[in-house]
């Protein structure tokens, strides 16, 4: 999971990811990587509209959000 956290942060993407937290609850988020720091990385969370810490090991899925262009023809 961490490659693919990296592969989103270098390529400054915004991703949908899956996350089970303390509680034992699953969330999906809406993020934007800003740094990784030994297990966790930090994120701005668009779901909750702050920067947030999340543990790499509590997250489940890594989805890339791409926009395709619409061409007018």
């Amino acid at each position: 999971m961490r490659e693919e956290l990296i592969k989103a942060m270098q390529r400054n993407q915004i991703v949908n990811m899956m996350y089970i937290a303390k509680d034992g609850s699953i969330t999906k988020r809406r993020v934007k990587v800003i740094k990784i720091v030994g297990d966790s990385f930090q994120a701005y969370c668009f779901t909750r509209q702050a920067k947030r810490t999340f543990m790499i090991d509590s997250v489940l899925a890594v989805v890339p959000i791409i926009h395709k262009e619409r061409s007018v023809v």
